[in-house]
């Protein structure tokens, strides 16, 4: 029996009274003390995991002055802070076992946008693709480039001086940032920009006469520190483009010492001073003119040491990627969107690869690629650099996708096979670039020689490397050497010049400053942090401590998620492996309404209602289980309990039970599998979620309106017997009301009348069992087409298979109707898995006794065949048997060249992809769109996220408001600018959602097909 998980740890009394007194404070913002809220917070994209006491969401720049002024007073001395972004760290940055400040909740507008001056104003939280979105109709962007950029803020980018692909012409984040505004430790709040030194003088004139504020004393205090130190300064700091000290000392005053800026301080500066809530930005003019050159090689050694005349033709990003990496993108959904731009060589193995684009105005593009074209093909015919080739593209789509499989690279290592996952700790190494090749053999010498596997890319015009060693943080030993590895990086960057954080900031690694700084310099780092935060509140441990305040009490050992990983027995790990495997990259943060990732995140803007999220917390639920001594195995086999003793305990045991923490995570979730394609790793939440869902509900009584949605494959067959029976008891006012107030379910559609049944009366489609379907003579089986049913068009929307049956017949084949089989999907959904194996089992010995006949099998909704692949997979393993239902996409297309070619027509039309077919077939569009052509249409597709109702979410009465939203979101505003008779819509449940919102049914695209005969 599943155990009462009563382990949520309690606030700290200091951090319980500062939240009482939040709350009663004119804070406006949302305070979250969930201990599945902190634990989803606890972790970033690093091997770090700290468990913040609560999570705080200001509105305002006054929500954050409200809640430092409040910890600023003696009774909440002990209370810190970390200020969070999109969480994408990969060094523990803004993690805390104190309050987080999570900016990117409410605190994400674009405030002002000045085309004519070319800058803009932006709050912290906002993220930067979302910021560049907004930019674009004006001509400009915001041009450092991070492969996080999807998710990651703007805030989180300027307190680690984030840069990225062409930094050398771009620069980092310091070079755009023109203006700062942040809260200090005492609620007051500083603005930094650029000061002349006689303003400055002007302030410590004034300062003599008056109090000086805080925010004065700071500047005048800095500026004269970065004045007397200065050719120390220059003398100690690193050279090099991406050079990130944490607090930028060296550029605090310009070259002629004429300005002084504190904003140099700030960036990079990870939360440790103030708390940044607004930024002004310089913006870039977007270039006139993009072209990319991807040059292959037959080794990355080859690639790195070719990448100096690369930088010397002047191009404006020279990316690199090994093997490992191109690899892993192979397997990924995403390689069907470059694969053409990355050509295999014949007789050659691809292991480097240089992505080099030029970007500006027309004229000089072309004038570079020229040269560089000359160049390559010169070297490519004396044979010399290892040069297998290269391919020009020259549109931006494609070099945007091409970027985004380079973005998606860091999340793809954590895709690697095995116990040992490459990790984030050694990740952004810079060395002076003409150093780079060397620095990279010995890095290589030093992995290998911990017979370690890992991947590596980068900016090589930079000379910034990301190599990711492979270890498991489960294993005691491994993470051991975790530290070692560490400490020999971090030597060996100095050894050439470099830095062991050249992009993705210090965080935990603030341990290896003195041995950069030297005594002196780093001496002064620590009178900053006590300039800006004498009593160490904010992000403490981190960078540096105030003078006097004790070593650093974060670093590379810090507490890590596979300490707590490792609590978990192996056979429960082995069987919640996408548990296990996020990495915590945060893609399914991303935060378009246009992408399908995670619909329940875009909705809520909870990060427990993120795969990411679930994850986290189911590792912890696994985790508390086994402290309790709880086979978990062995519970999932169980059959449930007594009806009677699960019902006790929902009535009458209302203790805290963190089960429930985790149900209200999972049961945000759309089952949509959105996460299990787009996920760099592949976490498949609704699988995991099914699981939770089999055990939690052997201690508590199921609602009865999933025994209804389980249960709904063998009641429809029986209630299609009395369809228009159905329709007048469930359909009418009174019964709606009564359905939605005890089941909780809204809008439920009616069944189709005339039935399936009474529209093919009389057709030679139906009345085939397995014996006459062996009875077709094997020389004309080439001539049938086997339909496969599912429950939703064939009850719900007859007319569908209907049309589906009739396209068969115009293309001279003859189609039959399988006999209905239940699919299992909303079992599955719902968690009943012994049922839904024991369903899959049924279907599955049937389509294999047919599929074994020869005829094609094909399926209209994409959820319910999908399910034969991966669910049906996953429960039977083996015993799934060989079968395969086609979608009638993939039908058709197989169909084309024995079909005549039809004249080009006028009709167009719009295709609105199911979002789980869009996310698993990414090639599902481009195949609708080849078989329209062929019959003379033109067909577009939408760029769209989830509809919102995801089978039964959208008909839940608790996700009616959320299902609304999401449709809005995404789907409305798209469906509102095409004309209706044009709207494609390829899923039941995207199709009754458009029906519900918009007022029309869309057709399915083969009833358009029919129409075009």
């Amino acid at each position: 029996m599943l155990p009462k998980l009563s382990h949520k740890q309690t606030l700290e009394p200091a951090y319980l009274s500062f939240i009482e007194a939040l709350h009663r404070s004119e804070f406006t913002g949302d305070i979250d003390t969930r201990y599945s809220a902190r634990m989803v917070q606890a972790t970033d994209n690093s091997v770090y995991q700290f468990l913040p006491q609560a999570v705080i969401y200001p509105k305002s720049q006054q929500d954050v002055q409200t809640a430092l002024y409040l910890a600023a007073q003696p009774l909440f001395t002990e209370v810190v802070f970390s200020a969070r972004g999109g969480g994408t760290g990969t060094n523990g940055q803004s993690l805390t076992h104190g309050i987080i400040i999570d900016l990117s909740r409410h605190m994400n507008r674009v405030l002002e946008i000045n085309a004519e001056e070319g800058w803009a104003r932006v709050e912290a939280g906002v993220v930067k693709d979302a910021l560049n979105d907004a930019l674009r109709s004006h001509g400009f962007f915001f041009s450092p480039d991070l492969s996080t950029s999807n998710r990651a803020t703007v805030g989180g980018m300027i307190n680690t001086d984030a840069s990225g692909a062409g930094s050398l012409v771009y620069g980092k984040t310091s070079d755009h940032v023109l203006g700062l505004s942040c809260v200090l430790f005492d609620g007051s709040v500083m603005d930094t920009h650029p000061m002349d030194k006689s303003t400055l003088d002007n302030m410590k004139v004034v300062d003599e006469v008056l109090l000086p504020s805080l925010s004065q004393s700071i500047t005048t205090e800095i500026a004269k520190m970065c004045l007397d130190n200065r050719v120390e300064i220059e003398a100690q700091f690193p050279k090099l483009n991406r050079f990130l000290t944490g607090y930028d000392l060296k550029h605090v005053w310009n070259d002629d010492l004429t300005q002084c800026d504190i904003s140099r301080v700030l960036t990079g500066s990870e939360g440790t001073l103030a708390v940044i809530t607004e930024a002004k930005l310089n913006l870039t003019p977007l270039p006139q003119c993009r072209m990319m050159l991807n040059i292959k090689y037959d080794s990355f050694e080859a690639a790195l040491r070719h990448a100096p005349d690369l930088v010397k033709a002047k191009a404006t990003v020279v990316e690199t990627i090994d093997s490992k990496v191109l690899n892993l993108a192979k397997k990924d959904i995403i390689w069907h969107s470059v694969s053409a731009f990355i050509k295999s060589v014949p007789d050659h193995e691809i292991d480097g690869l240089n992505m080099v684009e030029f970007a500006g105005d027309e004229d000089e593009v072309l004038q570079k690629l020229t040269a560089l074209e000359h160049m390559l093909t010169t070297q490519f015919e004396e044979h010399k650099s290892g040069l297998l080739g290269y391919q020009l593209v020259s549109d931006r789509a494609s070099i945007d996708t091409i970027y985004a499989m380079r973005k998606k690279a860091v999340g793809l290592l954590g895709a690697t096979k095995g116990k040992r996952k490459p990790l984030a700790f050694a990740e952004d190494t810079a060395v002076p670039p003409e150093k780079l090749a060397d620095f990279i053999m010995e890095f290589r010498a030093l992995l290998d020689g911990h017979q370690l596997q890992y991947g590596m890319f980068g900016h090589v015009d930079a000379g910034v490397l990301h190599v990711r060693p492979a270890l498991d943080m489960c294993d005691a030993e491994d993470e051991e050497l975790l530290k070692v590895i560490s400490d020999e990086v971090a030597s060996l960057t100095l050894k050439y010049g470099g830095l062991m954080w050249g992009e993705h900031g210090k965080g935990v690694r603030g341990e290896y400053a003195p041995a950069v700084f030297g005594q002196h310099l780093y001496g002064l780092l620590e009178e900053v942090k006590g300039l800006f935060d004498p009593h160490n509140k904010l992000n403490p441990g981190k960078l540096v401590a105030p003078t006097g305040k004790g070593p650093l009490y974060y670093n590379v050992d810090s507490p890590k998620r596979g300490s707590f990983d490792r609590q978990i027995p192996v056979q429960t790990r082995d069987a919640f492996p996408d548990v296990m495997n996020c990495n915590g990259n945060g893609l399914c943060f991303n935060y378009s309404t246009s992408s399908p990732m995670c619909p329940s995140f875009k909705v809520t803007g909870d990060r427990i209602h993120s795969p990411k999220g679930r994850a986290g917390l189911m590792r912890e639920w696994l985790r508390l289980l086994e402290s309790e001594g709880v086979d978990v195995n062995a519970l999932a086999k169980a059959k449930p309990s007594n009806i009677f003793k699960r019902a006790k305990y929902t009535l009458v045991d209302n203790d805290y039970d963190y089960s429930h923490e985790v149900m209200e995570s999972l049961q945000g979730c759309l089952a949509c599998k959105s996460c299990s394609s787009q996920c760099p790793v592949k976490v498949d939440v609704p699988k995991f979620r099914s699981q939770f869902f089999n055990i939690y509900y052997q201690r508590y009584l199921r609602p009865a309106k999933d025994h209804l949605v389980a249960g709904i494959e063998v009641s429809l067959p029986v209630m299609a017997q009395m369809p228009r029976l159905v329709n007048a008891l469930s359909q009418n006012a009174l019964s709606r009301w009564m359905i939605e107030k005890t089941l909780g379910y809204v809008d439920s559609p009616a069944l189709s009348v005339p039935t399936l049944k009474q529209r093919l009366h009389g057709h030679s489609s139906r009345g085939y069992d397995l014996a006459s379907l062996s009875a077709i003579a094997e020389s004309e089986r080439d001539q049938y087409v086997l339909v496969v049913q599912d429950p939703f068009n064939s009850f719900y929307e007859a007319s569908t298979v209907h049309y589906f049956i009739q396209l068969i017949e115009k293309l001279g084949l003859k189609p039959i109707l399988l006999p209905f089989k239940p699919n299992g999907k909303p079992e599955h959904i719902k968690g009943f898995l012994n049922q839904f194996s024991q369903t899959a089992k049924n279907a599955a010995d049937f389509f294999n006794q047919v599929f074994a006949l020869g005829m094609p099998m094909v399926g209209l909704d994409p959820a319910l065949v999908l399910c034969y692949r991966d669910e049906y997979k996953e429960a039977l393993g083996g015993a799934r048997g060989d079968f395969n239902v086609l979608l009638a996409n993939e039908w058709l297309l197989s169909r084309l060249e024995k079909h005549a070619l039809s004249s080009p027509a006028l009709t167009e039309f719009t295709l609105f992809s199911h979002c789980t077919e869009s996310t698993a077939m990414p090639n599902a569009g481009k195949e609708w769109q080849r078989i329209f052509a062929h019959f003379g249409a033109k067909l577009a597709t939408a760029n769209v996220g989830c509809c919102g109702m995801a089978g039964t979410y959208g008909h839940e009465a608790e996700n009616l408001s959320r299902s609304r939203q999401l449709f809005e979101m995404s789907w409305q505003e798209r469906l509102g600018a095409i004309p209706q008779v044009q709207v494609l819509v390829s899923g039941y449940s995207c199709r009754s959602q458009v029906k519900r919102f918009s007022g029309f049914k869309p057709q399915h695209p083969v009833e358009a097909l029919l129409k075009l005969f």
